[in-house]
């Protein structure tokens, strides 16, 4: 259960990014609602996060979140900002995903 939570608090983080990211591109109303949309997600992360360190090793649910976040985050800009694809990028997001899935391999 504690991957899971984990795994949610990871894909909070990426929708915290993506509200900032929008927040950046709009004006006025808009974009305080893209905040308080980045702000719900934080602490909706936060709290995942916290809950899953209560079982998991810290270092590893730290490492697997930080990197669902940027994995995650890169694809969004990746898909949805239009930022460009390029080999470097996309061989350093493959390594990050290995490292990810090794950590979780190798915890008890």
């Amino acid at each position: 259960m504690s991957w899971i939570l984990l795994i949610v608090a990871g894909i909070f983080e990426v929708l915290f990014a993506f509200c900032l990211g929008k927040a950046k591109t709009t004006i006025n109303n808009e974009m305080y609602l893209w905040y308080l949309g980045f702000f719900i997600s934080l602490v909706v992360s936060m709290g995942l996060l916290v809950k899953a360190t209560q079982t998991l090793p810290i270092g590893t649910a730290y490492a697997v979140w930080t990197g669902i976040g940027a994995v995650g985050t890169v694809l969004v800009g990746i898909f949805i900002f239009k930022e460009p694809v390029t080999f470097l990028r996309v061989f350093f997001i493959v390594t990050l995903i290995c490292s990810i899935v090794g950590l979780k391999a190798v915890s008890h």
